[in-house]
C-alpha cells in the first residue's frame, strides 16, 4: 500500500498559466480552498510567447469595432466550426477582461488620448489587440501573479496563514485526475465523480494527493509531440491525456495550427516564435526572388475583404477605412500555408524558410520601440538585425484548437461530475483555426468561468468524494513502473525523438492519407516500445522518469490527432489534406470526438487505444447567423443548414 501524503482541497487547479491563474482567483474569490499545481516555476507559462495582444473589441483605435464583428471575425477564422456560444460569449465579455487586468495593475500602451492602445493582427477587421509592446503575454501573467500574491497577503492578516485559502504547488506533475466510485473503493458502485488529484515532486520525486471535488484542467497544449514547435518542454498534453483517462471525450483534435512565423535558423532555436504584430505593423513577406508572395495565395472566401495590389495593402496602414488590408494579415493557417507552398516551389530562403522584411518598412528606432523583442531574439540568437536586414521564418508547431469537449458557459467536461477545462487544453472556442490575439482573451475569459462553476460545483455537494486507496496504489504503481523495466529497455529520449519526427513528417501542416495511416502504424509500434521503456537510478531529480510518464500522454493525444485527421477527408483550418484539398460544406456540421477504448483481455499494449465518433454541431442561434450575408453563410453552411 502506497503511504502518500494527502491534502484537503476545494478546487485544484492543474496549470499555472493565463488560464489556470486566473481560474484559481475566481475561485478563490468565490470562497473555495484552492490549490494550484504547475509543471514548471510559478510564472514560467506559455502565456508569456503571447506577444502581440489580447484581442477585445473595447473601439478604443476604431469605433466600428464591437462584440459582433468579433464574434464575425472569430467565426470567419475558424471556419465556422467554432462552438458558436463560446465565441458569443469570448466576444462579450474579452473587453471586462482587459479593464479588469487594468484594475490589478497592467500596465498598457496608450493611444494620444490615453485609452489603451490597440493594434491589427491577422483576420481582425479593425485594430484590435490590446498591447505591451510585444510583450503582452509576460505582462498578463505579472499580473495574475500579483493579484495571486494580493489575495494570499488578505489570507494572512485574517488567519496568520499566506497559503490558508490559496496554494501554489511548483514543479510538480500530475499524473491521474482519482475518481469515487471507482474498484476497490467504499463507494464503489455510485456515480463516478472527481475525488483529486495524484502527483509528485519533479525534484525529490515524493507522491502526494490533493483531495478535492473539482478539478480545473489548464495545462495547455501538445507541442512537444512535434519535432519543429514553438512549444516549451512542459507541453506534452498532459491536461489532454488526463481528461482522456478520467473518462472525458476530445473533440476535433485534428486541428493543430502552424504558426507562419518561427526562426527556422539557427538550428537551436528552430520554431522560436516570431510575433504576428511584426506583419500588424507593417512586415511584409518575400521570397527569395523579391516578391510579396502573399497576394497570389487569397483564397476566394476572403478576396472581398483584402487588398489586391501593394499600392492598396500600404495605403491600408494609413487609411483602413478606405482600402482593404493585406494579405500578410489574412488568418495564420493561409499564411503557414502559403509560406509551405513556396519552399516547396524552390522559392525558400536559404534555410528552407521565406523572408519577413520590417527594415525597409519603418525607421530602425521604430522597430526597436515597437518590437524590442523581437529585436533582441534575432540579435542575440541569430545575430540578426532586423533593423538592417529581413528575418528568415517558417511554420512552426504552435496551438492546438482541439482539446477536452466542455460546456460553453460553465468550462465542465461531459459525463465527468467535477472536471472543468479552460484555455489551450479545452477544444470548442477557435473552432478549426485560431486567430491571433484570441488566445490570451480565451484564458481569460474561460478560466474565470471554469473557476467561477468550479466553486460553485464544490459548494453545492454536501460531502467531499472520498478518494480510494485501490485507485492511489494503482497511480504509484503505474507512475514507478520505468523503474522496474527488464532488461533491454527502451531509451525514452529515443522514442521521444521517432514519436516527434513521425508526427511532424506524417501529420504535420499538409497531410496524406497513405502518410497519416503510416503514423498510425509507427503509434503502435512506438505504444509497444513505450510499455517497456526504462529508467535507472532513482526518483530524486531524474528527467528521463519525467519523460517516460509524459510519453503516456504525448502516445494518447498523437494517436487522437492522426485518427482525426485520417477521417476527416476534406481540408479546413489546421487541417490541410493535399489529397482532399476543397472546405467540404458537409463537413461543417460534423464534431469528431476521441473516447478512451479499454483494452479487451489479451490486448497488447500496442493495441488502439482511441475511438472516434461522429457527432452534430448544435445549429447556430438565428440572431447570430443574421450578422452574416446570406451569399457569405452559403460559402461555409452545409445544404441543410441553410434552409433551417
Amino acid at each position: 500500500m502506497a503511504q502518500v501524503d494527502r491534502q484537503q482541497w476545494d478546487v485544484v487547479v492543474v496549470g499555472a498559466g493565463g488560464a489556470g491563474l486566473r481560474a484559481a482567483i475566481e475561485a478563490r474569490e468565490r470562497g473555495a480552498r484552492t490549490a494550484v499545481i504547475c509543471k514548471s516555476l510559478f510564472g514560467k507559462a506559455h502565456t508569456v510567447m503571447a506577444e502581440g495582444g489580447i484581442a477585445a473589441s473595447m473601439g478604443n483605435v476604431n469605433e466600428g469595432d464591437n462584440w459582433q464583428v468579433h464574434f464575425r471575425d472569430t467565426m470567419r477564422g475558424g471556419k465556422f466550426l467554432n462552438q458558436w456560444r463560446m465565441a458569443e460569449l469570448h466576444a462579450k465579455e474579452a473587453p471586462d477582461r482587459v479593464w479588469e487586468l487594468e484594475t490589478w495593475g497592467a500596465l498598457f500602451d496608450r493611444t494620444p488620448d490615453g485609452k489603451i492602445s490597440q493594434r491589427n493582427f491577422g483576420g481582425h477587421e479593425y485594430p484590435r489587440l490590446a498591447h505591451v509592446g510585444d510583450r503582452t503575454g509576460l505582462e498578463l501573467i505579472r499580473t495574475l501573479q500579483q493579484k495571486i500574491v494580493a489575495l494570499q497577503q488578505e489570507d494572512f492578516k485574517e488567519y496568520g496563514d499566506y497559503e490558508a485559502r490559496l496554494k501554489v504547488f511548483q514543479e510538480c506533475t500530475v499524473t491521474r485526475v482519482l475518481k469515487s466510485g471507482s474498484a476497490g473503493g467504499s463507494d464503489a458502485g455510485a456515480e463516478p465523480r472527481v475525488s483529486g488529484v495524484f502527483c509528485y515532486e519533479r525534484e525529490t520525486g515524493r507522491f502526494f494527493v490533493l483531495e478535492a471535488p473539482a478539478v480545473v484542467l489548464a495545462t495547455g497544449g501538445i507541442g512537444k509531440s512535434f519535432k519543429t514547435t514553438s512549444n516549451s518542454w512542459e507541453y506534452t498534453g498532459d491536461g489532454h491525456a488526463l481528461a482522456l483517462l478520467a473518462g472525458a471525450p476530445l473533440v476535433n483534435m485534428e486541428f493543430v495550427q502552424f504558426h507562419p512565423t518561427g526562426m527556422v535558423w539557427p538550428p537551436s532555436v528552430k520554431g522560436i516564435l516570431v510575433t504576428e504584430s511584426v506583419r500588424g505593423d507593417g512586415g511584409v513577406l518575400r521570397n527569395s526572388e523579391g516578391k510579396r508572395f502573399m497576394f497570389d495565395y487569397i483564397p476566394d472566401v476572403f478576396k472581398e475583404k483584402y487588398a489586391q495590389t501593394e499600392d492598396e495593402g500600404d495605403r491600408w496602414y494609413e487609411d483602413p477605412d478606405n482600402n482593404r488590408r493585406p494579405p500578410e494579415l489574412l488568418p495564420r493557417d493561409e499564411v503557414a500555408r502559403a509560406i509551405n507552398s513556396e519552399v516547396k516551389a524552390g522559392r525558400g530562403s536559404p534555410h528552407g524558410g521565406v523572408f519577413l522584411d520590417v527594415s525597409t518598412r519603418m525607421p530602425a528606432e521604430t522597430i526597436k520601440r515597437r518590437l524590442p523583442s523581437m529585436y533582441h531574439q534575432f540579435k542575440e540568437l541569430a545575430d540578426v538585425d532586423i533593423t538592417a536586414e529581413a528575418m528568415e521564418v517558417g511554420p512552426t508547431c504552435h496551438y492546438v484548437m482541439g482539446g477536452i469537449a466542455v460546456e460553453s458557459d460553465t468550462a465542465a467536461t461531459p459525463g465527468v461530475p467535477g472536471l472543468f477545462a479552460a484555455g489551450e487544453v479545452a477544444g470548442g472556442m477557435h473552432g478549426s483555426n485560431r486567430l491571433g490575439g484570441n488566445s490570451l482573451s480565451d484564458l481569460l475569459v474561460f478560466g474565470r468561468r471554469a473557476g467561477l462553476h468550479a466553486a460553485q460545483y464544490a459548494s453545492a455537494l454536501a460531502a467531499p468524494p472520498a478518494v480510494s486507496q485501490a485507485e492511489v496504489d494503482a497511480a504509484a504503481a503505474e507512475a514507478l513502473a520505468p523503474f522496474h523495466a527488464d532488461e533491454g529497455a527502451e531509451n525514452p529520449y529515443t522514442l521521444h525523438q521517432e514519436l516527434q519526427t513521425a508526427m511532424n513528417d506524417l501529420v504535420g501542416i499538409i497531410r496524406r492519407e497513405a502518410e497519416m495511416a503510416e503514423a498510425l502504424e509507427r503509434l503502435r509500434g512506438l505504444r509497444a516500445r513505450a510499455a517497456r521503456a526504462g529508467v535507472e537510478g532513482h526518483r530524486q531529480f531524474n528527467p528521463g522518469w519525467h519523460l517516460s510518464l509524459d510519453l503516456r500522454n504525448m502516445l494518447l493525444v498523437s494517436e487522437c490527432v492522426a485518427r482525426a485527421a485520417l477521417e476527416r477527408t476534406e481540408s479546413r483550418g489546421g487541417h490541410t489534406r493535399e489529397d482532399c484539398p476543397s472546405m467540404e460544406r458537409d463537413w461543417r456540421p460534423v464534431n469528431l470526438l476521441c473516447r478512451l477504448v479499454e483494452p479487451a483481455a489479451g490486448d497488447g499494449p500496442d493495441a488502439d487505444r482511441i475511438r472516434l465518433e461522429r457527432t452534430r454541431t448544435e445549429p447556430i442561434r438565428p440572431d447570430l447567423l443574421a450578422l452574416f450575408e446570406k451569399d457569405e453563410l452559403a460559402k461555409y453552411l452545409a445544404e441543410e443548414e441553410l434552409y433551417e
